[in-house]
């Protein structure tokens, strides 16, 4: 079994707390962490993470006891990363809440190594972050959002293609003229392992996406370490509220996203292993019916 915690509301900056003390766990007391964002654009949320959202899981990260926070990322395509957090004001951000940045677009080659994970879809296997790999520990924070390019639904897997490198490399477009797109996004899950994994719900692309869409005030949080996990919850919640045709059909293990990510045993196998937490009758609510889709087959 897998916990997923689960908090409906529209206030990120309480939300995103409480949704991590819910799990009862504290994997960063102590630890140095890498911080994986969604700047795919300076897009308003979920086009990209809510800087309200980062403020509070940062804050939260270091009542919890971490170490030091290093925020990673690389966008695009579009503007640079740096343009990107310029628009946003993360620089701001990061010296008021005393946190680092690492562009990982101005990386050298001793920023990355190489992996090549056997029977993957990548013709080379790909490059990967130095500083990712050599975390002590790892949080990412997510969008709720359907991906108008071929991913079909971009939470967490997707968000770990902005870990491989855009400039200088091909990867981006062999990813994305490959039939195995789908399956490609989860192979880049192998190279690490979060500790916990943040989905900003609050509001939702149901079509279109990733930097804007038909957009939809949902009012959800969730929380955990299971990428397969929080991808099917987030699948189930784009369900609900009524999506594409791509995101509506079969049972939610059978995405390729998910089935990827399940033979590479980065999750949990079934709608049954994961059992979803909650605090208020709001809340439960909206999980019995999660619960329902996830369930279908």
């Amino acid at each position: 079994m897998t916990k997923i915690s689960l908090v409906k509301t529209f206030e990120r900056t309480e939300g995103v707390p409480r949704a991590i003390t819910l799990l009862q766990s504290n994997p960063v007391q102590g630890k140095a962490v890498v911080l994986k964002p969604n700047f795919n654009s300076a897009d308003p949320a979920p086009g990209s993470t809510h800087n309200d959202t980062l403020r509070s899981l940062i804050l939260t990260l270091q009542e919890m006891g971490a170490t030091g926070i290093t925020l990673a990322e690389r966008s695009g395509p579009g503007d640079t990363t740096r343009q990107v957090m310029e628009n946003k004001g993360i620089f701001n951000l990061a010296e008021e809440l005393g946190f680092d940045i690492v562009n990982l677009e101005e990386l050298g080659p001793e920023g990355w190594i190489h992996l090549h994970p056997k029977n993957s879809h990548w013709e080379n296997g790909f490059h990967f972050p130095r500083v990712y790999a050599e975390a002590e520990s790892i949080v990412q924070t997510c969008c709720l959002k359907t991906h108008a390019f071929g991913a079909h639904f971009t939470l967490s897997l997707k968000n770990s293609v902005g870990m491989v490198p855009r400039i200088g490399y091909p990867y981006m477009s062999q990813l994305h003229t490959s039939p195995y797109m789908r399956q490609m996004i989860a192979e880049i899950n192998s190279a690490y392992s979060p500790d916990l994994v943040l989905l900003d719900g609050v509001a939702a692309f149901v079509d279109g996406g990733p930097s804007y869409g038909r957009r939809v005030e949902v009012g959800v949080i969730l929380a955990g370490n299971d990428r397969a996990a929080i991808d099917a919850v987030g699948l189930a919640i784009l369900r609900l509220l009524g999506t594409t045709p791509e995101v509506s059909r079969g049972a939610v293990f059978e995405q390729e996203q998910i089935a990827r990510a399940v033979e590479l045993g980065l999750g949990i196998r079934s709608p049954q292993q994961i059992k979803l937490i909650t605090d208020d009758p709001e809340s439960e609510a909206l999980a019995g019916n999660i619960r329902d889709i996830l369930l279908e087959s």
